[in-house]
């Protein structure tokens, strides 16, 4: 499964990308916003740092304009993923983006049925956001599933699983299980995936016996 970091805090990329653990970045227009930065000069920036997709949002919602949006942000860099709603008009920006070679990640998918349809339309991920589904009382797992079916079903699709709106880690674990492609993770949802008592006693163990023996490894 490849690790992606929902953010768009500069310091949060760059530290998780030193870890080696790090295989892209999402971004929406909610993250802009919260990182308080200019939009374009800040995708380039992150694209500098990261060398797997950087997923962009465009802001339009109608056509023509969506389509001079991703256009546009296409040309930022090379690994830049023209970010298009779930919309008619996201779909067919989809299909044109996609011929045209540029990598494309169709968001705010709730449903199978909508999986189907970017997957048709030539999408590079698809993005389905379990958080919110279990924020209404579905199981957003449950469409993870069903998808990862969906996907199998057709080889020639060639869509990848990118599993959204991830709260906790019992949501990465499951989407793991169910075989996603790709998780993207609130930066401190990646934290929470070091900790566990029993390596943190071992170590305190370990530690405390290490100074016992009076040495020194240097």
């Amino acid at each position: 499964m490849k690790f992606f970091v929902d953010t768009a805090n500069i310091d949060d990329i760059r530290n998780l990308a030193e870890t080696g653990l790090l295989d892209g970045v999402t971004t929406n227009p909610s993250l802009i916003m919260k990182s308080g930065k200019e939009f374009i000069p800040l995708i380039k920036e992150i694209c500098e740092i990261v060398d797997g997709p950087v997923s962009a949002e465009v802001a339009a919602t109608d056509f023509d304009t969506m389509l001079a949006e991703g256009k546009k942000l296409a040309k930022i860099a090379d690994n830049i993923a023209v970010k298009v709603p779930l919309t008619p008009a996201g779909l067919k920006t989809c299909k044109i983006l996609t011929d045209e070679g540029t990598m494309v990640n169709v968001t705010l998918c709730f449903s199978a049925n909508q999986a189907l349809l970017a997957a048709k339309a030539g999408a590079t991920f698809i993005s389905p956001f379990v958080g919110r589904l279990d924020d209404i009382g579905f199981d957003g797992m449950e469409l993870i599933a069903d998808i990862a079916q969906i996907y199998d079903n057709y080889p020639d699709f060639n869509t990848e699983i990118l599993v959204a709106s991830i709260r906790h880690p019992q949501h990465l674990l499951a989407a793991a299980r169910l075989g996603a492609d790709v998780a993207t993770i609130p930066p401190e949802v990646i934290h929470k995936l070091y900790s566990h008592p029993l390596t943190e006693s071992g170590l305190k163990a370990f530690v405390a016996d290490w100074a016992k023996t009076g040495q020194s490894i240097l």
